[in-house]
């Protein structure tokens, strides 16, 4: 580099440099608890380093404090862009105290070294989650200095403690009171760090992504995750267990079990989220009033009705066996007559046991009817939920990689209905066939519903022959068979001695199908024989 083209440091004032002054540097924007932070570490005879407002806040809670600018000797420019980025700082931050010509370089260039670095960042989050910003204000909102400071602490977080949390801010100062050489504590405040960069980083990613192509599947993918609670344990016993919460910008006021208040029962176990997610996504579909039981991700009891209490009895009529110990799921306000016929149904194979369940999810709760279910059991876990938007990306995870699609939105609304046999269906047959269809998907395949009057009298789940599906759904539904609607998640491979002619045979009015399989031909044949109405959706729902 030419003499002309050098670039002087200034030196940082004589007060700055002494050996063993301790110094710690602030620069927050969230600055919940500073005041007691700063009190804190001035009372153990730190000098603070701070910048803008954080040191104003400082000054009027009464700790002194001196501004970045009086160690970089430069003010802060372009509008804020720079005032950290300095050797002064970083310098301070990076160097080695056990680097005999790190310490030396501080000491000829007038440097001091920091030992505490508490930094937050700006709420790019909360900026661009909240809907209508403009690009140049997102773009105004990426912080660069503080992730420079917090990743340049954290690496060398042998010599310097750095928070990112206020939380933080009491175990910092119980360690440095106790003047204590913990790397352990050191580490994990480090790797709090590091991870507190790389969420803020995702969020900018996964927005500035959305700014450009858009695509819903990028060339590459970080996924922030937050710790909500730990488990007893997994899917077994013998399995340890956590539960996350998806802090990604799409999933900001997107609904859905994870973001759900429990407001009564035993702590949410592994199975209890994943019941509670396929009892709540089942009957948030449903535009009616609508109960819906779940056992073991499977709905194995669905209706709809205007009385929902009626639909409740309904729902839980249609597998009692499987209902007892599952999940019921409402789409609409839980009130004090429905609490108490939850509390109160008998079952109806007996008429004498009550029905028991492991969760309640609805939308919400009158105060009276949230009492009365808090009666009915210690255990019973009451969830609050918020329904799950459309569009939403679903992941699903194999062994060394995820799976990554859109998630399965489309509702009756959204399909046709193909009549392709010679019966048509009458207007209630279709809307029977609308409402098994609507039920099936959520199902696991090999999948079969068979349901009449909104209301789901039997399913088959998770064959790997459809005909075995088949059977038991005809066997669950028993004589109420004959005039109801079937949908099934994909094609029927066989028509003639299979799935098809069954259920012809047993009296189904209406079979609903995607379609597509090179027999088609077959399963229309074998409809017009019983004179059965067939119907293609074009749309298959499998479930694995």
């Amino acid at each position: 580099m030419a003499e002309a083209d050098t670039i002087s440091i200034p030196e940082a004032q004589s007060q700055f440099t002494a050996s063993g002054n301790r110094q710690a540097l602030i620069s927050l924007s969230d600055k919940k608890d500073l005041a007691f932070l700063g009190k804190g570490l001035q009372s153990f005879g730190y000098s603070i380093i701070s910048t803008g407002g954080t040191a104003s806040s400082l000054e009027n809670a009464g700790v002194s404090v001196t501004k970045v600018e009086q160690l970089t000797c430069f003010p802060e420019m372009l509008d804020g862009r720079v005032k950290t980025l300095h050797p002064n700082i970083h310098g301070g931050i990076l160097a080695r105290r056990d680097k005999k010509h790190h310490m030396e370089a501080l000491n000829k260039h007038g440097i001091g070294t920091f030992d505490v670095v508490v930094v937050n960042l700006y709420p790019f989050y909360d900026k661009v989650s909240s809907g209508g910003i403009e690009f140049e204000d997102g773009i105004e909102n990426i912080d660069i200095g503080g992730p420079a400071m917090i990743r340049a602490a954290a690496k060398n977080h042998k010599d310097v403690l750095v928070i990112v949390d206020s939380q933080d801010y009491s175990a910092l100062l119980e360690f440095l009171q106790g003047n204590q050489d913990d790397q352990l504590f050191r580490r994990k405040l480090a790797w709090k760090a590091f991870q507190h960069v790389a969420s803020y980083d995702s969020a900018v990613s996964e927005w500035l992504w959305k700014q450009t192509e858009g695509d819903k599947f990028p060339p590459s993918l970080t996924v922030p995750l937050s710790l909500k609670s730990s488990l007893r344990y997994g899917e077994n016993p013998h399995q340890k267990a956590a539960f996350y919460v998806d802090k990604s910008l799409s999933e900001v006021n997107a609904g859905g079990i994870a973001t759900a208040i429990q407001h009564h029962g035993k702590e949410m176990s592994y199975n209890n989220y994943l019941d509670a997610d396929a009892a709540w996504n089942c009957v948030s579909e449903f535009t009616n009033p609508t109960c819906v039981i779940v056992k073991h991700t499977n709905p194995c009891g669905v209706a709809s009705r205007d009385d929902i209490l009626e639909a409740y009895r309904l729902a839980v009529k249609a597998d009692p066996g499987s209902a007892f110990g599952g999940i019921v799921a409402f789409n609409i306000e839980v009130d004090e007559a429905l609490a108490k016929e939850i509390r109160e149904f008998r079952s109806p194979n007996d008429g004498k046991t009550r029905m028991f369940y492991e969760i309640v999810v609805a939308p919400k709760y009158s105060k009276k009817g949230l009492e009365i279910l808090r009666g009915k059991s210690k255990t019973l876990r009451i969830l609050e939920a918020a329904k799950n938007k459309k569009g939403k990306l679903s992941l699903r995870q194999v062994g060394g990689g995820w799976l990554a699609q859109d998630s399965d939105d489309l509702t009756p609304e959204d399909v046709q209905f193909k009549s392709v046999s010679g019966k048509a269906p009458q207007e209630s047959e279709l809307r029977d066939t609308e409402f098994a269809w609507l039920c099936v998907k959520h199902v696991k395949s090999n999948a079969i519903v068979i349901a009449k009057n909104n209301c789901m009298l039997g399913m088959g789940s998770g064959q790997p022959n459809r005909l075995e599906s088949l059977r038991i759904a005809m066997r669950k539904a028993g004589d109420e068979v004959k005039g109801a609607a079937l949908a099934s998640d994909a094609f029927f491979p066989f028509a003639w001695n299979d799935a098809v002619e069954e259920a012809c045979k047993s009296g189904i009015s209406t079979i609903a199908e995607p379609g597509g399989s090179i027999r088609d031909g077959d399963a229309i044949d074998c409809c017009n024989k019983y004179e059965v109405s067939l119907l293609f959706t074009d749309v298959r729902h499998f479930r694995h």
